[in-house]
């Protein structure tokens, strides 16, 4: 690999490429976990903020990576707002402090008001595009990948850039806020880490193929399912990997980590989950009835593991077994993430329609036609559900 440039832009927008300066005085952010009740009464991964339900700071809604909101959605959901993007949405919004976040093949980062749909500030990030990677926002800075291979820092007030660091491949990984750094994958096969508040280059670590997935956090240790068919553990303070679980297969999907285990779907058409403790596989499920990739990323959820496949379907399965306990059809493809609000799943489908469902049986609750396929994943915080389609329209329901 070439030389990694890191880049910092000025405030009055003209570009630059020099390296970081270390600033004093870092602020730190203590990200932790806890298992609490939702409103519902399903167990899962929460916020740690005297705010649960009002944040949903990064892909999936927590480092977990668990796909799980504490909020409060109305039984019959209505379209509170759309917004018009420009182009394709599939990156998956973060929410906070009533300002959505989200990226659009236009290759711009934009910034709207949950309540309103009103458009903040547009910040153009790339000519090539902001593709899969999704905005995570905290320290006063929103970061997000773009498919030129850079990773933005950008001002959550201002939308003007605070620095901006170069990889030799697309980044499509969602970036990570763990305490006082960020973490992100690229396609040039490493996994980095740099300084939150200035982006300075902290430690690399090399694959042996694309780093798509998002990495999820546990314990001071980041989880990777890999394009190299590889499942490995990271310590986040110094890059030093910890351990592999080789031979799962090639993965495009996110690890979700609930209790010991870890659990995504792969392109051998298996759902695995991946004992951390043990470090090997516990189970492997397989459709009989159709064999296709997993892509979409679970949601888990009250022992359960919901997610999409390519299959048309939605799939719940048991957390401990892998069992199939119901699966929801749909008219194409499901590469959206599914979230769970209480007793329901939310989800898109590339059919073009935003589902709920119940958690329980699969029944569909609800559906809504956006006129477009839907691959972003949901975003949900402050009583309000949000996703883009592929036609550049920004849905707000609530």
């Amino acid at each position: 690999m070439g030389i990694v440039k890191l880049r910092r832009r000025l405030d009055s927008g003209e570009g630059r490429r020099s390296r970081a300066v270390v600033l004093a005085g870092l602020s730190v952010l203590a990200l932790t976990f806890w298992l609490g009740t939702s409103p519902h009464g399903v167990e899962g991964t929460g916020s740690t903020s005297s705010e649960a339900g009002h944040v949903w700071s990064q892909f999936r809604g927590n480092p977990a990576l668990t796909g799980i909101s504490d909020t409060i959605l109305p039984d019959a959901l209505k379209l509170v707002w759309t917004l018009e993007a420009g182009e394709s949405i599939e990156s998956s919004a973060a929410i906070v402090d009533g300002v959505v976040y989200v990226g659009s093949q236009s290759g711009d980062l934009l910034a709207v008001s949950l309540n309103s749909g009103d458009e903040l500030w547009r910040y153009r990030a790339a000519e090539f595009g902001i593709g899969e990677s999704s905005p995570c926002v905290g320290q006063g800075l929103v970061y997000i990948g773009d498919l030129e291979g850079v990773l933005h820092a950008v001002d959550v007030r201002t939308g003007k850039a605070a620095w901006t660091f170069a990889t030799e491949g697309e980044i499509k990984s969602s970036p990570v806020l763990v305490g006082d750094r960020v973490l992100v994958g690229s396609y040039d096969s490493h996994l980095y880490a740099l300084e939150a508040d200035t982006g300075l280059h902290l430690w690399t670590v090399m694959t042996e193929g694309y780093v798509h997935s998002t990495p999820s956090v546990a314990d001071g240790v980041a989880f990777i399912s890999g394009c190299d068919e590889i499942f490995r553990a990271i310590r986040v303070e110094d890059g030093r990997e910890l351990y592999q679980v080789p031979s799962i297969a090639y993965t495009g999907a996110s690890p979700a980590l609930a209790g010991d285990a870890a659990y995504f779907g792969t392109f051998s058409n298996q759902v695995v989950s991946v004992s951390r403790r043990e470090r090997k596989v516990l189970w492997r499920y397989e459709s009989k009835e159709s064999q296709f990739p997993f892509y979409s990323s679970a949601a888990v959820v009250g022992g359960r593991v919901v997610l999409g496949g390519r299959d048309r379907k939605v799939h719940c399965l048991e957390a401990a077994t892998g069992e199939s306990l119901w699966t929801f059809a749909t008219r194409a493809r499901v590469d959206s993430s599914p979230v769970a609000v209480g007793d329901r799943i939310y989800v898109g489908s590339n059919d073009g329609r935003f589902y709920v469902l119940n958690l329980e049986d699969g029944r569909k609750v609800w559906e809504f036609n956006a006129g477009a396929p839907l691959s972003a994943s949901p975003a949900v915080a402050g009583g309000k559900i949000v996703i883009g389609s592929q036609d550049g329209q920004l849905f707000c329901f609530g």
